[in-house]
């Protein structure tokens, strides 16, 4: 196919992060000897952006220190990284794409990985001077700017990114208060168990929850956050606000050139999309998955996208491969250690194993008495041991689940020689 542009590459990887990084990362190691450039909208080499809410915040890790890879290393491997790019079209017929400067960049194989950006409020105040996501390390040197003089820090969002932000900034002798919308933190994520564990450490640390809340406005004083004014008309004094929502897909460019999807970019068990040529992988690949009964699901996790990016490596590179990873996350706050695998929404039965009164648990999810998701908290063994329940949709009798005296893997054992 002739291409009217000025630069090509073999593989153009849009988006610099996880995803993006370890498709270039694999497609070197299967021994891909094509040209390859990856086109990153920060000024940065690609870094892991969950250290971004956690040591980086708390100033356990330098930021060359969470870099993915050394500098050198790019160089070493013939993987060109393109930063300040921002792609502002798609051309599919020409297998160009241009950016927001005007560049036109042309590819053999193009792969969408541009992850996405932090959902924004919408309320009068939005966009103060004061108010901080935490999703790239310019937010994150900008919150980090702004907190010496701080007092007041309200979190809105009671999901993992605003937890973990807590978590930080309470251990800083600063007053935080987390907003949330439902009757619960990490109600999206999680059974009411855990979320009433995480609500009574955060409170044990000093934190405040305001459930069941709406923001009405961000109050200012020459254009800086004073306050944080809620549905019920009281104000919450905050010198900053932290929002943390969720994210929306960057995946415009690809949706205006035609490929289907919608909340996020739609692939295939090879992370193509319905594009030729084009691949997506990581927060803003909407897939089936299995581990969702057959849901079109986007999963934002370093896994996944290492997972996906491994996958699309493979394809490109003409491997017979199909994806079929198995979620799991984790989140650090305080000393605790949550692990998650597999996906609870949908359960019908939850099983409690352990005391989380010793803070060391896990809440296992069961849906028509298959085994589907565990939370570990502080339990190791429990997640290791547990991936295999998940992995088979075990049945398993809630009474032997909730005996912390009963091995899971003697379990996992036990069910898969029941099924031979």
């Amino acid at each position: 196919m002739l291409v009217v542009a000025r630069e090509y590459y073999d593989v153009l990887i849009v988006g610099a992060g996880h995803a993006g990084a370890q498709t270039a990362i694999t497609l070197r190691q299967k021994g891909f000897t094509g040209t390859i450039a990856l086109l990153g909208e920060e000024p940065e080499l690609p870094y892991e952006r969950p250290a971004l809410s956690k040591d980086y915040l708390s100033g356990g890790k330098a930021f060359e220190r969470i870099l993915i890879r050394p500098p050198e290393f790019w160089a070493e491997r013939g993987l060109l990284i393109l930063t300040g790019q921002k792609v502002s079209s798609v051309d599919p017929a020409r297998h160009v794409v241009k950016t927001s400067g005007g560049r036109e960049l042309g590819y053999g194989t193009l792969v969408w990985a541009a992850g996405g950006h932090p959902r924004r409020l919408t309320c009068p105040g939005h966009d103060l001077r004061g108010v901080h996501a935490v999703r790239n390390r310019a937010d994150a040197d900008g919150l980090l700017r702004a907190l010496a003089p701080a007092r007041d820090i309200v979190v809105i969002g009671g999901g993992y990114i605003g937890l973990e932000a807590a978590a930080v900034l309470s251990k800083l002798g600063k007053s935080i208060t987390i907003v949330e919308a439902q009757d619960r933190v990490l109600a999206r994520v999680a059974g009411e168990p855990l979320s009433r564990f995480f609500e009574a450490e955060h409170r044990a640390h000093g934190v405040t929850l305001r459930l069941n809340e709406t923001v009405v406005c961000i109050e200012e004083a020459g254009g800086a956050v004073t306050g944080v004014r809620l549905g019920d008309d009281g104000v919450l004094p905050a010198q900053i606000v932290i929002v943390g929502i969720g994210i929306i897909p960057a995946v415009a460019p690809l949706l205006d050139a035609g490929a289907d999807g919608g909340n996020g970019v739609l692939v295939d068990q090879q992370c193509r999309t319905s594009l030729k040529d084009i691949y997506a992988v990581g927060d803003c690949a909407a897939h089936v998955s299995r581990f969702a009964d057959g849901a079109i699901i986007r999963l934002e996790s370093v896994q996944n996208a290492n997972d996906q990016a491994t996958v699309a490596a493979s394809a490109i590179i003409g491997e017979e491969v199909a994806y079929d990873a198995m979620p799991w996350f984790w989140s650090n706050q305080y000393d605790l250690k949550l692990q998650t695998v597999g996906l609870s929404a949908d359960y019908d039965h939850i099983v409690l194993r352990g005391e989380p009164a010793k803070r060391s648990f896990s809440i296992v999810y069961l849906k028509q008495g298959c085994v589907i998701a565990l939370d570990c908290v502080n339990a190791p063994r429990d997640y290791v041991h547990g991936r295999a329940l998940v992995s088979a949709r075990s049945r398993v009798p809630p009474l032997d689940l909730v005996d912390p005296t009963q091995s899971l893997k003697d379990l996992a054992t036990a069910t898969s020689d029941d099924r031979s």
